[in-house]
């Protein structure tokens, strides 16, 4: 389970820094430093965690189901991020809300970030017992606003193409929703099993189906006949 939740804070921190890459240095340094802020700010709650506590955490079924919410919804805020980026590297005029919600989704972090920083500095305090804990969270808001800076700027040079970016923040999120639903499982990978079928259930699942394929049927057609 340690595993699953260490891949899942690098790819979230890689998502992260390839998103910054969309930015100004004026936008990097902004959201470099609420990065720098959040570990600050996290100080007084790292002090007062354990490395039996944590375990404790990522073994109680009902708080991963919480945690899974949250990454949920973190990883649809940035592929909606993808979706509408997207659109704007390929010349398509957003409408007014969806500028809007580029804007949005562009300047706001996201939200496992957060989690991921805090877990940072609770291992940086472990990682060097004795030293003070005011210069060890300094040193490490130090660091994530360095590394945040010039890590974004790497892979801004090294994948100039935005579309390319643009896929590997798809791609991460979606490993991440992926390894999310593995750690939500906790390890109870076993099911009872039933003769039963929710029709009801299934109905629902077909029905949004059919209707999504519709809506996006008539979409296509829409736009078909208007270019002509």
């Amino acid at each position: 389970m340690e595993t699953v939740v260490l891949v899942i804070m690098i790819l979230t921190a890689l998502s992260f820094v390839v998103k910054l890459s969309f930015h100004g240095w004026s936008g990097k340094l902004i959201l470099s430093l609420l990065a720098a802020g959040a570990v600050i700010v996290s100080e007084d709650m790292a002090l007062n965690q354990s490395k039996t506590q944590i375990a404790d955490w990522l073994a109680t079924p009902d708080l991963m189901l919480d945690l899974a919410v949250l990454l949920t919804v973190d990883v649809f805020f940035q592929i909606s991020f993808c979706v509408l980026m997207s659109s704007e590297v390929a010349g398509e005029r957003l409408r007014r809300i969806g500028r809007a919600l580029l804007e949005l989704t562009k300047w706001v972090p996201g939200l496992l970030i957060f989690p991921v920083l805090f877990a940072l500095l609770v291992q940086m305090i472990f990682a060097f017992p004795g030293t003070d804990f005011g210069t060890i969270t300094l040193a490490t808001a130090g660091g994530v606003l360095v590394a945040a800076m010039v890590l974004s700027w790497i892979a801004g040079e090294a994948l100039p193409e935005a579309d390319l970016r643009l896929e590997l923040i798809f791609l991460l999120n979606a490993l991440i929703a992926v390894l999310g639903v593995v750690a939500t499982v906790n390890g109870r990978t076993a099911a009872v099993g039933t003769n039963s079928v929710a029709w009801d259930s299934l109905a629902g699942v077909f029905g949004l189906l059919v209707a999504g394929a519709a809506i996006g049927f008539i979409k296509f057609n829409r736009k078909k006949y208007t270019n002509q």
